[in-house]
């Protein structure tokens, strides 16, 4: 099983002078972000895996490429702040702290899952570590982030909310009227736009008139665009707008420039009729996990033999936890109208 997610406090490492020597803490959490974004490549290899080898139900949309963002931006806020995902979401729930093994179970609809088995790959929710949920409606979890930060700053509690969905949800009218009274109210909530370039299979630039921070900017929402394969840029930007979040200044709008390295799901195989395989070939040379293990040999902070070993723990734990969904048992019958919703 994966390890629990340490709660930090917020903003820890923010504002850090340039050029500053990293320290132990400092390697710490860049390790630790290293091996995050391991655990997600390495659990969606093994969901590929499962998929091609009709071994999982359905279909799924894998975070190849994307890992810098999810985890990036879930290291700067503590266990008890809440996220809302997307139908590409395995990445969010494993960088908020989710268990690979009890995700596997609900991929494979066995009665360990998060969901019992019933939300599979689009639905994964985890309460106890702030997920609300990945939700297959493109942009459908705004609103609840969105109420969550309500919720939040009415209670006091100090929680901040995150919501993670791609460049195509900006065309969803909800996303619009949720970031309006997220403005109108100062609510302590962050809006991630993870611009992989396309919706499906078009480039946003055929489907967004304008500039995609326009839009936030347009209702006097605090906007940021940055490099989403940069960890360490994500890390820091995220840490700015979660500060300034608690700080009840309002929410903020991150975009975050990205790709995904595989298709628009399991399925897709052939992509050369939407997207250049020169272009695919250049992203893949600004590799999220390539970028932060070259950065932290290259600062002398650690060795290669560190990383192979994150990455060896790492992928036997991938491998155990399938293991341990596929013999797991599949949900009682008389369980099928329990904890499902209309």
């Amino acid at each position: 099983m994966a390890k629990a997610k340490s709660t930090k406090p917020a903003g820890k490492g923010a504002g850090k002078p340039a050029g500053k020597p990293a320290g132990k803490e400092d390697v710490e959490d860049l390790l630790q972000m290293y091996e995050q974004m391991v655990r997600i490549r390495e659990f969606e290899d093994k969901v590929n895996e499962l998929y091609t080898t009709a071994k999982m139900p359905g279909l799924a949309h894998l975070y190849i490429g994307e890992e810098a963002i999810a985890v990036g931006v879930c290291e700067a806020l503590n266990s008890d702040d809440y996220i809302t995902s997307t139908h590409r979401g395995h990445g969010h729930c494993i960088a908020k702290g989710a268990a690979v093994d009890i995700m596997f179970a609900e991929l494979l609809g066995k009665a360990a899952g998060y969901c019992g088995g019933k939300g599979g790959s689009m639905h994964i929710a985890d309460q106890a570590n702030g997920n609300l949920g990945a939700n297959a409606i493109v942009g459908g979890s705004a609103g609840i982030a969105a109420g969550a930060a309500f919720s939040a700053k009415r209670l006091g509690t100090g929680q901040v909310a995150v919501c993670f969905f791609g460049e195509g949800a900006l065309g969803q009218g909800l996303l619009y009227e949720t970031m309006n009274m997220a403005q109108l109210w100062k609510l302590p909530v962050i809006f991630v736009c993870e611009n992989n370039m396309y919706n499906e299979y078009t480039h946003y630039n055929e489907t967004a008139a304008g500039t995609l921070a326009g839009r936030a900017e347009a209702f006097g929402i605090h906007t940021e665009e940055i490099d989403g394969q940069d960890i360490r840029v994500v890390n820091e930007a995220a840490k700015r707008l979660v500060e300034r979040a608690r700080k009840g200044e309002g929410p903020s709008f991150l975009i975050c420039n990205t790709y995904r390295y595989h298709g628009h799901h399991v399925g897709d195989i052939d992509r050369a009729y939407y997207r250049p395989k020169e272009e695919e070939q250049e992203w893949q040379q600004r590799d999220p996990i390539t970028i932060l293990a070259d950065w932290i040999i290259g600062q002398k902070l650690s060795d290669q033999s560190v990383l192979d070993h994150i990455q060896a723990d790492v992928k036997s734990e991938v491998a155990r936890g399938a293991e341990f969904a596929l013999n797991a048992p599949f949900p009682d019958p008389s369980e099928v109208n329990t904890n499902v919703y209309a």
